[in-house]
C-alpha cells in the first residue's frame, strides 16, 4: 500500500460528513484474536516472502491446509504479469464460501470480497518479515474463513488472499497491486463486477496500537457503516487522523465503481517507523487488534442489504 503523502503525491484532507447510524451490537461468529495471531507467526517463520519466491508458495501451502481444516477449499488464480524485473508470476487465492440461504433466482444473489495481501515487499538490504504488513491481513482472513465456514454469511463471500500488492521497485499504478487489478479485470470481463455488493480490504491491522485510517478512496456509505458498527462493539475511537488517501488493493475495485472500504492502520509505530523495515516484527502485535477488526468485518457483514 502507498499514502499519498506530501512529498510523494498530493495529500487531500477531506472533512468527513457522514450522519452514522446506531447500531446494536451483532456478531453471530467469535473471532479469536490470539488463533489468527498464531497464523501470522507461523507465516512470519517462513521468513520474507516475496511474490514468485520459494516462501510465497510455502505460505500458499500452509493458507490451503488452514482452509482445508475448515472445510473450505482454495481456488488458485494463477497469473503472470509485467513488471520492472521481467515477467512475474503470481497466484491469487480465493475461498468462495456459500450463503446461508440460496438467492430466489439462479445469479441473482449478491456477493462480499473480503481481501487483504499475503505478499511481503522484497529487500536486499534488511530482512523484512512483515508481521504486519502482510502477516496481519493473512491471520486475519483465515480466522474470518473458520468463523464463516461455521457461521454461514447472509450474502455469499469470497475471502481474496491477494499476491503482489507491494511494489517490485518504487511503487507507481503498473508497479503494484497486481493481485487485485488482475482479479479486477478478470471479474469485469466475466460482468462480474456488479454481482459485489462491497469489497473489504484489511491492511496493516495487528498493530498493539490500533488505529485504523479514515481512508478516503473508501465509500462513503461503508465508511459511515464502519463507524458505526466500531462504536457499537465498543471501539467509537479506533477510527482515527483526518481523511487519507491510501492506494492499496481496494483501489482496482473501486475504479470500476465496486463499493470498497479499506481498513488500515498506516500509524505503525513513531511516525509509521515499522512500516518496511526490519522492525515489522511480532513483537508489535496483538491479538487484541486482530480480534477488533474482526468484529468490525463482521458486524458490517451482517448490516450489508441482502439484495
Amino acid at each position: 500500500m502507498l499514502p499519498i503523502f506530501v512529498f510523494q503525491r498530493s495529500f487531500f484532507c477531506v472533512a468527513a460528513l457522514c450522519l452514522l447510524t446506531t447500531l446494536l451490537p451483532a456478531q453471530s461468529g467469535v473471532v479469536d484474536g490470539a488463533r489468527a495471531l498464531r497464523d501470522v507467526e507461523a507465516v512470519v517463520k517462513i521468513g520474507p516472502r516475496p511474490s514468485g519466491s520459494a516462501q510465497i508458495e510455502k505460505t500458499r501451502v500452509y493458507i490451503e491446509k488452514q482452509v482445508a481444516a475448515a472445510g473450505l477449499r482454495v481456488e488458485r488464480q494463477s497469473f503472470e504479469a509485467k513488471s520492472p524485473n521481467g515477467n512475474l508470476p503470481l497466484v491469487n487465492l480465493i475461498v468462495k464460501i456459500p450463503a446461508a440461504s440460496k438467492p430466489a433466482s439462479p445469479g441473482s444473489g449478491k456477493r462480499v470480497l473480503l481481501t487483504g495481501h499475503y505478499d511481503t515487499k522484497r529487500f536486499l538490504d534488511r530482512t523484512f518479515v512483515g508481521a504486519n504488513d502482510g502477516g496481519s491481513s493473512t491471520g486475519l482472513l483465515l480466522e474470518l474463513v473458520r468463523v464463516l465456514a461455521k457461521n454461514r454469511p447472509t450474502l455469499e463471500t469470497w475471502v481474496v488472499f491477494f499476491d503482489g500488492e507491494e511494489a517490485v521497485g518504487e511503487w507507481t499504478e503498473t508497479d503494484s497491486v497486481y493481485g487485485s487489478r488482475y482479479l479486477a479485470a478478470d471479474l469485469h470481463k466475466k460482468g462480474d463486477l456488479t454481482k459485489i455488493a462491497a469489497l473489504i480490504n484489511i491492511d496493516m491491522i495487528g498493530d498493539q496500537d490500533l488505529n485504523l485510517v479514515n481512508e478516503y478512496f473508501s465509500d462513503p456509505s461503508l465508511r459511515a457503516l464502519a463507524k458505526s458498527v466500531a462504536a457499537s462493539i465498543g471501539k467509537p475511537k479506533v477510527f482515527w487522523g483526518p481523511d487519507m488517501p491510501v492506494e492499496d488493493d481496494h483501489v482496482p475495485f473501486a475504479r470500476r465503481g465496486v463499493p470498497t472500504l479499506n481498513l488500515i492502520d498506516f500509524f505503525y509505530g513513531p511516525r509509521n517507523a515499522y512500516w518496511h523495515t526490519d522492525q515489522d516484527t511480532m513483537d508489535k502485535l496483538s491479538a487484541e487488534s486482530l480480534t477488533t477488526v474482526g468484529r468490525l468485518v463482521l458486524g458490517i457483514l451482517e448490516k450489508l442489504p441482502a439484495n
